[in-house]
C-alpha cells in the first residue's frame, strides 16, 4: 500500500504535551469494526473486560537514555548529544546522534554534561540516517545506573520540541507496573493504569500478565519510503517465557479473549506466534511490519493511543480493525477533542473479522 493512503489532517492543539490527572481519567474510544463507535473513559474498561480474559502489559522500564556531552579529540572538544535506542551487548548500545558529521570511528565520549563523574564511550560503528554504535567502558548493570545518572527521559520528538523537560515526566512517562531496565520510550498506552485499576480488574476475574519489549527510538522515526513493501522496522528485543505463554494460551483456550494493552505487547504475542500460528514462548529481536492483511494468531483485543499521520502504528492498527474502519475512528476522534499521542487519550479496538 502507499504510505500516503495513511495521512489525515490532525489538528496542532490535539497534541497532548502532558497527561490528564489522574492518569485513569483519560477518554477512551471502543471501536467495534461490527457495531461502530462508543465514547468512554478508562474506567469503562470495568464494562467491557469479561471474567476470563487475559490483560498482556508490557513491563519495560524507560531508562533516562539522553545523554548530552562532548566528543573529545586531543585539545580539542565538540558539543554532541545522543539518544540511546537499542543495546548491543552488556556494554554496547546503539544510538541517533546529533551532530553525527561531527564524529568518527573511535571518537572519545565524556557525556554527562560537565559531571565530574562523566560517562565516557567511544564511537564503535557509524551508521545511516545518524545512527552510532556505541562502547562504554562501564557494562552491564553499572552502565544502567550510569545512564540513569547522566540521562534525561527521553520525550518523543513532538512533545520534547514543544516544551522542556519537566521533573513530573519521570514519573508521568513510566507505567506503574515499569520493572524491566531497557526502553528507550514507553509503552503509553500503559500509562493509563493505576495501581487501584488494575486490582478492580483483577478483581472481576481478569489475569493480568506481563511480557517484555524494549521500546526503542525508531518507533518514532518517519517513514522514508513511498510504499510501505519498502519499508524496514528497526528491531526491538522481547521476552515471553513459557509459563506465561503456559497461562495465555489456557485462558484462551478456556473461551478468554488475550487483550494487548499496547501496539508493544501486540507485537511482541504476534512475534511469538508468527511461526507456528499459535503463542509460543520468545527471546531475541523482532522487526514485525504489521499492515492491512496481516494475519492476526495471538491477540483478540488492543488498546492503544492515537498515533501519528502515515506512521507504521497507524498502519497498525489499520491492520487490526480494519482500514476504512479506522479512518472513521480517526475522523470521530479529531471532531470530538481527543488528545493525541504519547499523553494522550486512549483506545479499545476489537479485532476485524
Amino acid at each position: 500500500m502507499l504510505v500516503s493512503d495513511f495521512d489525515f489532517e490532525l489538528p496542532e492543539e490535539l497534541i497532548a504535551l502532558h497527561p490528564v490527572e489522574p492518569r485513569d481519567s483519560a477518554r477512551l474510544l471502543l471501536v467495534d469494526p461490527a457495531n461502530g463507535l462508543s465514547d468512554l473513559h478508562i474506567p469503562d474498561l470495568l464494562t467491557q473486560l469479561k471474567a476470563g480474559d487475559v490483560l498482556v502489559v508490557n513491563d519495560t522500564r524507560v531508562l533516562p537514555a539522553e545523554l548530552r556531552g562532548s566528543r573529545v579529540r586531543g585539545e580539542y572538544r565538540a558539543n554532541v548529544s545522543f539518544n540511546l535506542h537499542k543495546r548491543v551487548d552488556a556494554h554496547t548500545w546503539k544510538a541517533f546522534a546529533r551532530p553525527a558529521k561531527k564524529l568518527a570511528i573511535d571518537d572519545r565520549l565524556e557525556l554527562g554534561n560537565g559531571q565530574a563523574d562523566a560517562l565516557t564511550a567511544k564511537v564503535s560503528a557509524r551508521g545511516d540516517t545518524g545512527e552510532v554504535t556505541l562502547t562504554f567502558d562501564l557494562g552491564g548493570a553499572a552502565l544502567d545506573e550510569a545512564i540513569k545518572s547522566h540521562g534525561a527521559m527521553p520525550l518523543p520528538p513532538y512533545i520534547g520540541l514543544k516544551r522542556g523537560l519537566q521533573e513530573r515526566d519521570k514519573t508521568d512517562y513510566q507505567t506503574v507496573y515499569a520493572t524491566e531496565d531497557g526502553a528507550v520510550a514507553a509503552p503509553t498506552a500503559g500509562l493509563h493504569f493505576t495501581d487501584e485499576l488494575l486490582a478492580k480488574i483483577e478483581a472481576m476475574g481478569v489475569t493480568i500478565e506481563r511480557v517484555t519489549l524494549h521500546v526503542g527510538a525508531g518507533t518514532f522515526l518517519p517513514m522514508k519510503a513511498d510504499n510501505t513493501d519498502d519499508h524496514v522496522m528497526h528491531a526491538e528485543w522481547g521476552e515471553i517465557d513459557a509459563d506465561t505463554v503456559a497461562r495465555i494460551n489456557a485462558a484462551r483456550a478456556a473461551g478468554g479473549r488475550v487483550v494487548a494493552v499496547g501496539t508493544t505487547s501486540l507485537r511482541l504475542l504476534e512475534s511469538a506466534a508468527r511461526a507456528t500460528g499459535t503463542l509460543a514462548p520468545f527471546s531475541g529481536d523482532t522487526d514485525i511490519f504489521i499492515t492491512p492483511g496481516f494475519k492476526f494468531a495471538a491477540v483478540d483485543v488492543l488498546m492503544t493511543n492515537f498515533h501519528l499521520p502515515k506512521s507504521t502504528l497507524f498502519m497498525l492498527v489499520s491492520a487490526f480493525a480494519g482500514f476504512g474502519t479506522m479512518k472513521t475512528a480517526y475522523a470521530h476522534a479529531i471532531a470530538n477533542g481527543y488528545r493525541f499521542y504519547s499523553y494522550g487519550d486512549s483506545s479499545l479496538l476489537l479485532r476485524a473479522e
